[in-house]
């Protein structure tokens, strides 16, 4: 069954009997952007829907969890955490030909380009990086307990589970030798941080086009929904810090979510590197983070092994999207920042 498309009689029928809420879909909009979760706009007789599958076809093992997704966004509906409404998991994939779940559509604005060409004031800018820092802040200090999320993944080692899975997933998916992945793999096995206890709710892909802003005060801009919950999971927080931290040093040429490299922060109002790090520490009572360059490595490393699946994916037919190919372009570039960055600080 092709991505792009749902079959709404068969969808209907399900509805009526595993979530009457929902009413009778009317119509199914594909959104575009992303190449992950192939998303739904749904219209339905009671409302406006969102509905998130996995893409069909063989997927590699753990990839497109959108069971994950319903499950850490239900958990967190009685946090400070914004997110929005789940409604119902469908974990049988043979009723439209992946597994889904469905949502609440929420009213506001995504914004695609870190520069923030769109928004006129440097002060507002500035206030929405601070917000979407306020938000990090707040959801790596969600009581994994309270949440109901003790199990939500593995306590310890964050970092050497994570590098290996990576490794293997980057393996996985890999279609030609590159040197600089190489070099920059080797880097993170021989300066893997021992672990220091830290355990937080992660996102995994925390950045500015997996939010969205209610901004009705550009005062006081607000993330409304924090969007994507696929990679997340019980981890290091510094994992969400730095990729973040990541995506606003990519250069603007090769970033999928483009880059602030090469950019005046300080005249768009946007805070460097060492502001918004420091604007996280005082919000979470931290005084130092060691091992900053091994955290920044690793998450140039991690993208890149999250772009080379994308593009193994479109190699075998079943992306979802058909920029997949460009996005591949960018996993030699991102291990070449990533060594370039491993030199300067030494």
């Amino acid at each position: 069954m092709a991505t792009h498309t749902l079959e709404i009689d068969t969808l209907n029928r399900y509805l009526n009997k595993a979530c009457p809420e929902i009413g009778t879909v009317l119509s199914a909009e594909k959104f575009s952007g992303g190449q992950s979760n192939p998303t739904f706009k749904l219209n339905a007789d009671s409302g406006v829907y969102v509905l998130r599958r996995q893409p069909p076809g063989k997927l590699l093992k753990s990839a497109h969890a959108v069971d994950r997704e319903y499950r850490v966004i239900n958990a967190l509906s009685n946090t400070e955490v914004p997110v929005p409404k789940v409604y119902h998991l469908c974990e049988d994939a043979d009723i439209i030909g992946s597994m889904f779940y469905i949502m609440a559509y929420v009213e506001g604005t995504i914004y695609w380009n870190s520069a923030l060409p769109e928004v006129d004031s440097p002060k507002t800018r500035g206030a929405m990086y601070d917000e979407m820092n306020r938000v990090l802040a707040v959801m790596h200090s969600v009581d994994i307990e309270a949440a109901g999320l003790t199990s939500y993944g593995k306590p310890g080692s964050y970092f050497s589970r994570q590098l290996s899975r990576w490794t293997q997933q980057y393996r996985a998916s890999e279609l030609e030798h590159v040197e600089d992945i190489e070099q920059l793999i080797t880097y993170l096995e021989e300066n893997l941080p021992e672990d220091d206890g830290q355990i937080a709710l992660v996102h995994g892909d925390f950045r500015l086009d997996n939010m969205m802003f209610d901004m009705s005060n550009l005062d006081a801009p607000k993330v409304i929904a924090v969007l994507d919950w696929e990679l997340s999971t019980l981890g290091h927080p510094y994992a969400d810090l730095a990729y973040q931290c990541m995506q606003l040093s990519l250069p603007s040429d090769i970033a999928h979510a483009s880059g602030l490299g090469g950019l005046d922060r300080d005249a768009l109002g946007i805070p460097s590197e060492e502001e918004y790090v420091d604007a996280y520490c005082k919000r979470r009572g931290i005084d130092k983070i060691e091992n900053w360059t091994f955290y920044l490595a690793f998450s140039f490393f991690r993208l890149a092994a999250i772009l080379q699946g994308v593009v193994k994916r479109a190699h075998d037919g079943n992306a979802s999207s058909d920029k997949a190919m460009q996005l591949g372009a960018m996993v030699r570039p991102l291990a070449q920042i990533a060594n370039k960055t491993i030199h300067q600080n030494g």
